[in-house]
């Protein structure tokens, strides 16, 4: 005889039944409820014993146009209330500003100090976990206007409301700064150039004047020296006719004392004088013809040449050296360079000018106040929080509770199985060997229930 085991086939209820699995859960309900239990008790003792932290917001829109005008009017500074938003926005997220609203209000900021640890790294921390720059999406155009949100969260104990609008202050303050320094180096830099451009007129004033004074003596010289040498060469013209004269005189002398002539005669009364006659005749002598010289007689020549030889100037001979005297006599002093040289306020005469000093007085007089200017509008200051937003408290609870019926669940169904796997364990280690002689039985079957 022998023995042989044959296995059953698998039947439908050997898969598994949602029922049967359901009633194994079940029956471990208490299991499940201690584990889900456990889980909310952690939960919870996290949730209430964790430091609650707060968050504030402050937003941040363009100034009106008006609160910008003054200082885009200025025509020094263009500032549109967009480009000051910007710049707002890029101080706020600056890390020097930070570091610098840090350093200035340290007992704002005393929750973040640790034992071992220097300002800045206390700085770092804040910085990293706390503020919040959120910007309004461009691919979006669901905003109606440019905006910058300013989110920060605080733990419990630090007044985040001040740190924040403080913080707003803060930047908005460095930005009126930067501009005030701006303007103060554009006015400064738009006047010196201004100046320099009012010194280049005067120096180009000066060097007219200096051309111009230098051209009226050229002038002046050129002229006086021309009339000298007229002057010079007029007296040796009547210096030369005098002597000239002398010797007509000297000849007609000669020739009235050959014919006997001592006074002055004419012609025809030479023919008169060889005739005896008792008569007096009276004659008419139309000559076109000039009477020779010696006519005049020797008594008159003699008179002539002798008050010629006297003569000391011929000067008073040509009224033209009088004339030149009186140009020399008033080319000895330049009224026009005497007025040149007198100016007092040379100022007054520089050409082009005027509209660069008026508008130097302009900026010197320019007067914007920039502690009043709104570079933002405030739409939202920090207010204090009503409820913390973190922890959560019922969230995290209620994110237990799935949790941990999840989790005993999930025990329940391990315990089942592995009761499941000893039982079937235990029934096959019942079954007889094929090897035992004791069993003599020639055909067993086990059958599965």
């Amino acid at each position: 005889m022998s023995s042989s085991f044959r296995a059953p086939p698998v039947s439908p209820s050997d898969e598994i039944d949602l029922f049967t699995l359901f009633q194994a859960v079940w029956r471990q309900k208490k299991l499940i409820s201690l584990v889900t239990a456990g889980v909310v008790l952690v939960a919870g003792i996290y949730a209430f014993s964790t430091t609650p932290e707060y968050q504030v917001v402050s937003i941040l829109r363009p100034a009106a146009i008006n609160q910008l005008d003054a200082l885009n009017r200025s025509e020094i500074y263009k500032l549109p209330p967009g480009d000051a938003l910007n710049r707002v926005g890029a101080s706020l997220e600056s890390y020097e500003a930070r570091l610098g609203f840090f350093r200035a209000n340290q007992k704002l900021f005393s929750r973040f100090e640790r034992p071992g640890r220097t300002l800045e790294q206390s700085f770092e921390e804040f910085n990293r976990n706390s503020i919040n720059l959120v910007l309004p999406d461009p691919r979006k155009a669901d905003s109606l206007s440019a905006y910058i949100k300013l989110e920060m969260n605080y733990p419990k104990g630090v007044d985040g409301v001040s740190i924040l609008n403080g913080f707003v202050d803060y930047a908005i303050a460095i930005e009126r700064q930067q501009i005030a320094a701006d303007i103060e180096v554009i006015v400064k830099n738009r006047l010196n150039e201004l100046s320099e451009k009012v010194k280049a007129a005067r120096a180009s004033y000066d060097m007219e004047k200096e051309a111009r004074i230098a051209s009226l003596l050229e002038s002046d010289n050129l002229k006086r020296a021309q009339l000298q040498d007229e002057l010079k060469a007029l007296r040796t013209q009547l210096k030369t006719e005098r002597a000239d004269r002398v010797t007509q005189l000297d000849e007609a002398i000669g020739i009235a004392q050959s014919l006997g002539i001592r006074r002055p005669t004419a012609p025809t009364s030479l023919g008169d004088s060889d005739r005896v006659n008792s008569q007096v005749v009276m004659r008419t002598e139309v000559n076109n013809q000039q009477i020779p010289l010696y006519f005049m007689g020797t008594d008159a020549l003699a008179a002539e040449r002798a008050a010629l030889k006297l003569r000391k100037s011929d000067d008073f001979t040509a009224g033209r050296i009088a004339q030149i005297a009186k140009e020399l006599q008033l080319l000895q002093s330049n009224r026009e360079i005497e007025i040149l040289g007198l100016r007092e306020n040379e100022d007054l005469f520089l050409q082009g000018v005027q509209p660069l000093r008026a508008e130097m007085a302009r900026l010197r007089n320019l007067n914007i106040d920039i502690s009043r200017l709104q570079l933002v509008t405030i739409d939202k200051q920090a207010l204090e929080p009503l409820s913390p937003v973190k922890p959560k408290k019922a969230l995290i609870l209620l994110a237990a509770l799935m949790a941990g019926l999840m989790l005993g669940v999930a025990f329940a169904l391990i315990r089942h199985t592995i009761r499941n796997s000893n039982a079937i364990v235990a029934n096959l280690s019942l079954l007889p060997s094929s090897s035992d002689p004791s069993k003599k039985t020639a055909d067993h079957t086990f059958d599965r229930s």
